[in-house]
């Protein structure tokens, strides 16, 4: 185990993909005080950009993070548009019926399994993931019930009960906006689009949920778009933010034998 056994603050491990929601489920677990230990996976998903950007927002904030290389899976878990670059990535509002296809089989499981065996190993008594309210209609692992049985199993599954803590499991996307801009977040720093670019897409569920949140609370978003819904319709920034300047490690896209740039950051 790990110093953060024997140390008197309190640990967490989050679950930090490096998009808006986790993002502001860190910084809430920094606010409450507590030894945070972000926890990200490179499973074979069709870009890099979040890794890149949860690596930059950790190196910043000297939290330490580990990337796990679980690529070894993606053949299990293949069968989405977010793990296949051959398929189309739907575009518009999330809707059953039109994002259906990029669901992931099983994955919220198995993060959380891999996150709570963090936990125990380094004797963090919490995992926080950033599972929402707006994912409910399409995510079976976002909803409540998931959550509440994960938080049962993780109780039992080891000698030192895990406790599963998802802050915003019944808040909207601009409810977790409004948190965040209320802390002084940068959301510069964070990535939401479904494809890799070099600027968000403006089209995907991703992209426009994202939008309707910061609309929601008369805010702009920081990001730049190649394309950005009417009713969200703003002057773009391509400039701003980490996410906007060349970097000659940043990977747009990525197939399953891409070399990990870096697996495992110094985890003090």
């Amino acid at each position: 185990m790990t110093q953060s056994t024997t140390s008197s603050v309190p640990a967490t491990v989050v679950i930090y993909s490096g998009g808006m929601d986790s993002f502001t489920v860190l910084h809430r677990a920094l606010r409450e005080g507590l030894s945070v230990h972000a926890l990200s996976f490179d499973y074979g998903q069709r870009h890099a950009r979040e890794l890149e950007v949860a690596a930059h927002v950790c190196r910043e904030l000297d939290v330490p993070h580990q990337v796990v290389d679980i690529r070894a899976i993606h053949g299990l878990i293949d069968n989405s548009a977010l793990t296949d670059a051959s398929r189309d990535m739907p575009d518009g509002d999330y809707a059953s019926d039109n994002l259906s296809a990029t669901v992931v089989p099983n994955r919220n499981m198995i993060l959380l399994s891999l996150a709570i065996a963090k936990a125990v190993n380094i004797g963090a008594g919490r995992v926080d993931y950033g599972a929402h309210g707006g994912d409910h209609v399409l995510y079976p692992d976002c909803r409540p019930e998931f959550v509440e049985r994960m938080n049962a199993v993780a109780g039992i599954a080891n000698f030192e009960p895990v406790r599963i803590h998802a802050p915003y499991l019944g808040s909207t996307k601009a409810d977790i906006l409004a948190d965040g801009l209320a802390m002084g977040l940068d959301y510069a720093d964070t990535w939401t689009c479904y494809l890799g670019q070099e600027l968000a897409c403006g089209r995907c569920g991703s992209c426009r949920e994202r939008l309707a949140a910061f609309a929601a609370n008369g805010a702009i978003d920081p990001l730049g778009y190649l394309q950005r819904p009417e009713a969200a319709a703003t002057a773009q920034r391509p400039e701003a933010g980490y996410l906007q300047r060349p970097d000659a490690t940043a990977t747009s896209t990525r197939s399953d034998t891409d070399a990990p740039e870096s697996r495992e950051a110094p985890d003090v």
